[in-house]
C-alpha cells in the first residue's frame, strides 16, 4: 500500500552510507533515518546525487528502498531518484521501483547528454507513462545543463502524475515564473540549501535538503517557522547555518556533508571511489566549519 506524497515539507536527499571495505552500511543508513523521522522530515528520496547515484547498482538501490520502506513503516513516503544515461534504463528503474514498494519518484532528464527540449520531454514523457508514481522532475541547469522551462512544464502537464518539481535552477525569479503559468498545478519544492529560507518565503511547498542529512532539526525549525510566518525567527537560524548549507554546493558535497553527518553521529565518512575521503588541509577546513558551527548550534524551542 503506497503512502500518498504530498510534496510539502521537509524531504532529505539521503546520503549513501557505505562501510570501509565499500558496502552499503545498512545500520548507519537506518539509523539517519531514524534521526529524521524523530525530527518530523516529511519524506525521503534515495539515491540521489548525495546520494552517489552514479555509483550504486540497481539492487543496491532497491536494498535501500527496502530499508527506508521497513524503517518508516508507512509514517512518510519514500521517493525514489532516477538517474539513467538512457530513455530505457529509467524506464526499467521507474518499473522497478514500483514493484518493489515506492511511492514515487524524483526524476531526473537524461544523462551525460545535453538533450534538447524535444528530448527531454520525450524523455519524461516516457518515464511517466510508464509507471503510475507520482513524479517529482529534478529541474537543475546549473549541474545537469539542462534547463527544463515553463514551455517545457506545459507539454509535460497533462501528465497527471508528473505533480512536482524540484527547483534548483539557482533563479528564484523561476518560482515566480512557475506560479504565473501554472498556479498550484505543479508542487514546488526548494533544491539548493543556500536559497531554502528564500524559496519558502516566495511560495515553495517544501525543502529537497542536503545539510538536513546532518542537522535535520535545524532543517525543520526553519521551515516550520517560514511556514508559520515567524520569519525573524526562522532567519536567526538561517544565518547561524549558512556556512554549513554552503557545503552542499560544491562538486565535493559528498565528501563535505557525510563529514557533517559523521561529525555529529548519524554518518560516516566513507565515500565510494572515484570519490576519495577528504585530506589534509581541504579536511581540517571543512572540520572547522563543522566544529565552529556546533560550538554556537541555537537552542531550538
Amino acid at each position: 500500500m503506497h503512502v500518498p506524497v504530498r510534496w510539502e515539507g521537509v524531504y532529505p536527499a539521503l546520503l549513501t552510507p557505505f562501510t570501509a571495505d565499500d558496502q552499503l552500511d545498512l545500520p548507519l543508513f537506518e539509523k539517519n533515518l531514524r534521526a529524521q523521522l524523530d525530527a518530523g522530515v516529511h519524506g525521503f528520496i534515495i539515491g540521489g546525487s548525495l546520494g552517489e547515484a552514479s555509483t550504486l547498482e540497481p539492487d543496491e538501490k532497491i536494498q535501500l528502498l527496502n530499508s527506508a520502506l521497513a524503517v518508516c513503516d508507512g509514517k512518510v513516503p519514500v521517493l525514489l531518484n532516477i538517474a539513467e544515461q538512457s530513455t530505457k534504463q529509467a524506464i526499467a528503474r521507474a518499473r522497478e521501483a514500483e514493484a518493489a514498494g515506492a511511492d514515487g519518484l524524483m526524476v531526473l532528464p537524461p544523462m551525460r547528454y545535453p538533450a534538447d527540449a524535444r528530448e527531454t520531454v520525450a524523455f519524461f514523457t516516457a518515464v511517466a507513462e510508464a509507471t503510475t508514481l507520482p513524479i517529482m522532475i529534478y529541474n537543475n541547469p546549473y549541474d545537469y545543463k539542462i534547463m527544463t522551462t515553463v514551455a517545457m512544464f506545459e507539454e509535460l502537464a497533462k501528465y497527471d502524475n508528473i505533480q512536482a518539481v524540484k527547483e534548483s535552477t539557482r533563479d528564484l525569479t523561476n518560482i515566480t515564473r512557475m506560479r504565473n503559468a501554472f498556479g498550484d498545478r505543479f508542487k514546488l519544492l526548494g533544491g539548493v540549501d543556500t536559497l531554502a529560507l528564500e524559496a519558502i518565503l516566495l511560495g515553495c511547498d517544501g525543502w529537497v535538503g542536503g545539510l538536513v542529512d546532518a542537522f535535520p532539526q535545524e532543517t525543520m525549525a526553519i521551515y516550520d517557522l517560514a511556514k508559520a510566518g515567524q520569519v525573524a525567527e526562522a532567519l536567526d537560524i538561517y544565518r547561524w547555518f549558512m556556512p554549513l548549507l554552503e557545503l552542499d554546493i560544491h562538486p565535493k558535497l559528498v565528501q563535505y556533508i557525510k563529514l557533517a553527518a559523521q561529525a555529529v553521529g548519524i554518518g560516516s565518512e566513507h565515500v565510494r571511489a572515484p570519490r576519495l575521503p577528504l585530506i589534509g588541509a581541504e579536511r581540517e577546513q571543512v572540520l572547522n566549519v563543522i566544529n565552529t558551527a556546533l560550538a554556537k548550534r541555537p537552542e531550538l524551542v
